[in-house]
């Protein structure tokens, strides 16, 4: 039998990928997942996969997310004297205990809160802070300190250490680009465009009612029938924030950035996806789609270990008030029916969802309505796994760096835990430093 026949087929057999894209697979990307498919070949696969191990959401909220408005310490008179508008009434916070609380906005993540399924961790950052949206994402995805600058990411790190010889979608990003957290010094991982410029192109035009396919991709995008472009994701001046990439243009690097992309047609992402239709409803927006295809690509068995999600607009500096709710609905609705949908499928104890932001916001809000990029902010982390409850103290409102929250919580600390307790790797080897672990899971 002829050799590049033979591969073919065996990486086609055994490939998610390789199913997808069956035998119309374009020669560039089939050249690209024989390179990927030969380096797995010589090393061992990874004995837990996504199909049948633990699975970590990254959820990123891009461009600072105000955490006092999000975690609200409403029995502090001093973040009422701080926000005389911005300030959320104490008789509508969703209480957490008889300090802090909820946005009133996040119904479901309280219920999540009393449910015993979500942990909030607060006062969370780094030493040194830095205050540029770039750079302080790229110490997020990092993890690095204030004061080196590192090129590989964290969970590229770990792809690296405690991956060898797994499937390339090993790592799943939604965006329209691979974030820093998934650079690795052996590049691992594919990124999806975002799902609102995902396109059902029809070979003719339509005449009848629309096929599944395009039914898939219209609920994807949140469009109706008349609609002929995706709802977009509005907010304040930034938007999703990738981090500083590599610059190197190899075969494998041209599979992580544009895999199933534009290159590859729409009905082979559905290959992947179609093989379980959600019961639940998602809402629109950007961030339900994503989810929406994170939970079909779980239900569907791939075996990604960590998927990468983002929600952008948080950088709020005029007007926040009605900007923030409308982001914090999002964020509730979203997760509200990606966890339903979880739950539904029967994974949801499998699957631990991290939220982080780069930054949080001033305590002060400015003249202008909104407030200006700060430093500590809290973070979420929930799944049927989780120990519920409030993690870390709430900073002082009063003693502040420069005017803004000082961190009791390192973020690798939270990193650590989840790569110890849940992905069951060596928090050092990959952090290059042991931080001391929290008690988030059982």
């Amino acid at each position: 039998m002829n050799t590049t026949l033979h591969t073919r087929r065996k990486f086609l057999r055994t490939s998610m990928l390789g199913a997808a894209a069956s035998w119309t697979l374009p020669v560039f990307l089939e050249k690209t997942f024989f390179t990927l498919d030969a380096m797995a070949a010589d090393a061992v696969t990874q004995a837990v996969t996504g199909k049948d191990g633990t699975i970590l959401v990254v959820l990123q909220m891009a461009g600072g997310n105000d955490g006092l408005n999000m975690v609200v310490p409403f029995a502090d008179d001093t973040y009422y004297r701080s926000r005389p508008r911005l300030g959320i009434p104490g008789d509508k916070i969703l209480k957490l205990d008889a300090y802090a609380g909820l946005n009133p906005k996040l119904t479901g993540l309280k219920s999540l809160f009393d449910e015993g399924r979500l942990s909030v961790i607060q006062g969370v950052g780094y030493p040194n802070p830095n205050r540029s949206h770039f750079r302080s994402t790229e110490i997020w995805q990092t993890a690095s300190d204030a004061d080196r600058n590192e090129s590989e990411g964290w969970l590229g790190k770990y792809f690296d250490s405690c991956c060898s010889g797994a499937d390339p979608t090993v790592g799943v990003a939604i965006g329209d680009q691979m974030p820093q957290a998934f650079v690795a010094r052996t590049p691992t991982g594919v990124t999806f465009s975002k799902p609102e410029q995902f396109r059902w192109m029809p070979s003719e035009k339509r005449s009848g009612p629309m096929s599944a396919e395009e039914t898939f991709f219209r609920q994807l995008n949140g469009m109706s029938d008349d609609d002929d472009a995706p709802v977009a994701n509005t907010g304040g001046s930034i938007g999703t924030l990738a981090g500083a990439t590599k610059a190197n243009q190899s075969a494998m690097d041209f599979l992580q950035r544009t895999a199933l992309d534009a290159q590859l047609s729409s009905d082979k992402i559905l290959a992947i996806a179609r093989k379980y239709k959600s019961k639940m409803p998602y809402p629109q927006g950007q961030l339900a789609a994503s989810l929406s295809l994170i939970a079909r690509m779980i239900a569907g068995g791939l075996p990604t270990r960590v998927y990468y999600a983002s929600q952008g607009g948080f950088d709020t500096h005029a007007g926040q008030l009605n900007t923030h709710d409308r982001l914090m609905t999002e964020l509730n609705d979203a997760l509200s029916a990606f966890v339903a949908d979880l739950k539904e499928q029967g994974n949801f104890d499998r699957v631990l969802l991290m939220t982080f932001s780069e930054f949080g916001r001033r305590v002060a809000e400015n003249a202008n309505g909104g407030t200006d990029h700060g430093a500590a902010a809290p973070m979420f982390v929930l799944g049927g796994a989780v120990k519920p409850g409030l993690f870390g103290k709430y900073p002082s409102l009063t003693d502040l760096d420069r005017g803004d929250l000082k961190f009791n919580t390192d973020f690798r600390s939270v990193y650590g835990t989840i790569l110890d307790r849940w992905l069951k790797a060596p928090s050092e080897l990959v952090l290059g430093h042991k931080f001391s672990s929290l008690p988030l899971l059982g």
